[in-house]
């Protein structure tokens, strides 16, 4: 069984980095999953797919990997750098204006 070690990257719904700190452990499954017929939910007989694991450093994770002796595979993503203006989004309210600000 082969497990992945990743950090997961922001959702599309997200503007800032939460829940993005944490470094996650999960299961590759190699069966596939099968559509039940009676009620047409997706199933599959492997629970080892549902188990995700978090840890707060990345050595912690592979610690937990060596100790129980599974196979991995580290994902590690770009890190962005953060755009910041100069002055920020309170220059916009500035009382010391030299000239009058308009839309």
């Amino acid at each position: 069984m082969m497990a992945r070690i990743f950090k997961p990257s922001k959702s599309a719904m997200q503007s800032g980095p939460a829940k993005t700190d944490m470094w996650v452990l999960e299961f590759d499954t190699n069966n596939s999953k099968k559509i039940e017929p009676l009620m047409g939910w997706t199933g599959s007989s492997d629970t080892q797919g549902q188990v995700r694991l978090t840890f707060e450093t990345k050595e912690e994770a592979l610690a937990y990997v060596e100790k129980h002796g599974l196979a991995y595979t580290i994902t590690e993503n770009d890190v962005r750098k953060p755009i910041v203006r100069k002055n920020g989004y309170g220059e916009n309210f500035a009382t010391n204006r030299k000239v009058s600000w308009t839309h």
